[in-house]
């Protein structure tokens, strides 16, 4: 009898402890908040920028749901420092409130315009460096010409292209209505020539004609003339001074880009010329700032330039040759 109760007696089995698989969310917790008070550390040990801070602690205070404290401008986040006051101090600020994104868009304007004005500071350098280059290369040619019956018809300027070497054609370069360089002319480009075959920049020749308005006598027009002349500088620094062909590239502007509005004799000598554009090597979108910040670092050439405009007579002049 006591042996079939023993059988009928239910045995009840023993249930293997259930497992919780979400304890290890507990440490990665933990260790989420380690890795941040570690960070806000590492950022109060060190001298940091300010913007920088404030858009690193609003990124680990949105994303870990911890309050912010803003912080005096000026000023870092240093631990013991529980008074910040400034336009930035406004209390304990929970992350999503109007105030901080207000905050962090100021901070992130603030960041924006320190890196316009880092990248403005860069470009005045480079810029800089590219006028003290291209000023070797000015310097060069005018004591190259120095005891040239050219020295005083030779006039340095820039602009947003490079350096611009200007020569007053008048009795210099060639002849009245003629597109043939002249000896002195053929002297002034071998005089320059090893300057600029040296240097490493493109070179543009212009032909440029005075305003008067009288056709030429062996040219259709100004622009064919203008276009010669320039043609033939270009052919004499490609074949007795070495300069490489692809670095050489020539153009005709008639009367269309005069130094000197108006039809005075000074107008007209000084308008009628030949200039080599000694091209710059900057990035286009720096070569703007060309012209402005060598007014600045070469003032001589601006005031030369000043100088001679002011000292062209009023009276206009009978016509001339081209």
């Amino acid at each position: 009898m006591s042996h079939a109760k023993v059988r009928r007696r239910v045995r009840h089995e023993e249930h293997e402890e259930h497992e919780n698989h979400e304890r290890w969310l507990v440490s990665y917790a933990d260790m989420i908040t380690v890795l941040m008070a570690l960070f806000i550390v590492l950022f109060a040990m060190s001298t940091i920028d300010e913007t920088k801070f404030w858009e690193l602690r609003a990124s680990l205070a949105s994303s870990f749901g911890h309050e912010i404290t803003a912080v005096q401008s000026g000023k870092s986040p240093v631990p013991g420092d529980s008074s910040p006051e400034g336009p930035l101090a406004s209390g304990p600020i929970m992350p999503g409130s109007t105030d901080v994104k207000n905050q962090i868009d100021q901070a992130i304007k603030v960041a924006r315009s320190k890196e316009a004005m880092a990248q403005a500071q860069a470009t005045r350098a480079e810029v800089e460096k590219e006028i003290e280059a291209l000023e070797k290369i000015r310097k060069a040619i005018a004591k190259a010409l120095q005891g040239t019956s050219a020295a005083k018809s030779v006039r340095f300027r820039y602009d947003e292209r490079g350096l611009i070497v200007s020569v007053i054609t008048d009795a210099v370069m060639f002849a009245p209505d003629r597109a043939e360089l002249t000896e002195t002319g053929r002297q002034v480009v071998h005089a320059i020539g090893p300057v600029l075959r040296s240097a490493p920049n493109d070179l543009l020749i212009e032909g440029h004609t005075n305003t008067v308005p009288v056709s030429p006598k062996y040219y259709p027009s100004e622009w064919e003339l203008s276009s010669a002349r320039a043609s033939a500088v270009v052919r004499r620094m490609i074949e007795a001074e070495g300069i490489a062909a692809n670095r050489l590239s020539a153009i005709g502007w008639a009367d269309q880009r005069p130094l000197i509005p108006g039809t005075s004799t000074e107008a007209n000598r000084v308008n009628r010329r030949v200039e080599i554009v000694v091209g710059s090597t900057l990035a286009p979108k720096d070569r703007s700032l060309l012209g402005t910040v060598a007014a600045q670092e070469v003032p001589e050439l601006s005031s030369s330039a000043a100088s001679a405009a002011a000292s062209s007579p009023a009276t206009s002049a009978a016509k001339e040759q081209t």
